[in-house]
């Protein structure tokens, strides 16, 4: 499977990348293609000195158009605010079949702690958003409670559930089978892509107890 990750050259690109070329072949996607390969040659290092011969995939670096092309999971790790302008370079080069995935919290930081835009501002979930950009795309959220470090660390498991929206269930089952590759992470179905805002934000409130009760990375699993 092709695997494009936009924003791929930060914290949650680098731990998906790791986690995903074992068996497939990933594109680091940035605004800057030379800041994507130099990314993606770290972490293509990393990956073959982690996973030896059992290493089946690639990682290589790109811009953003480029990333978006010929890929089977587009996953657009990027920040809320950017979601228009991406979707505007990238739109045209999405294939009619490629899985978009958004990890997309949009949230902020006061006196409070930290709080969740749309309730907030009466703004648009980020799925929502995007979805809204890339009209006709299979469109499918996840990954919100997810702490990077932990991603990153390609030993740990991450003894974790991940929250699934989405209206094409096709979609919603191929990504169900992409996070199962990941050590100690499950899937589970959450709804349509319109209350995704429920996942969302959940990150915001996670953050907030982890902070006020010194909790380092911190993840949800239900039982």
């Amino acid at each position: 499977m092709k695997i494009s990750i936009i924003g791929g050259t930060g914290g949650m690109g680098e731990g998906f990348a790791l986690r995903w070329v074992v068996n497939h072949d990933i594109t680091i996607g940035s605004r800057d293609a030379e800041k994507a390969k130099k990314s993606a040659e770290q972490y293509m290092n990393t990956a073959l000195s982690s996973y030896g011969n059992n290493l089946k995939g690639t990682i290589k670096g790109a811009d953003y158009v480029s990333s978006a092309t010929d890929s089977d999971i587009l996953i657009l790790s990027i920040p809320y605010e950017s979601i228009k302008l991406t979707c505007d370079s990238i739109s045209n080069n999405i294939a009619n079949d490629c899985i978009i995935v958004s990890p997309i919290v949009p949230m902020e930081r006061n006196d409070a702690g930290f709080t969740y835009i749309p309730f907030e501002k009466s703004m648009k979930s980020a799925a929502h958003l995007l979805a809204e950009n890339l009209p006709g795309k299979k469109v499918v959220s996840a990954f919100h409670t997810i702490a990077e470090v932990k991603l990153k660390n390609i030993n740990e498991s991450l003894d974790s559930d991940t929250f699934v929206c989405g209206d094409d269930q096709d979609a919603v089952a191929k990504l169900n089978q992409l996070i199962g590759e990941i050590k100690g992470l499950r899937p589970l179905y959450l709804g349509s892509l319109s209350i995704s805002y429920q996942a969302e934000s959940l990150t915001p409130m996670l953050l907030n107890a982890s902070k006020k009760n010194k909790i380092k990375h911190p993840g949800i699993k239900l039982t």
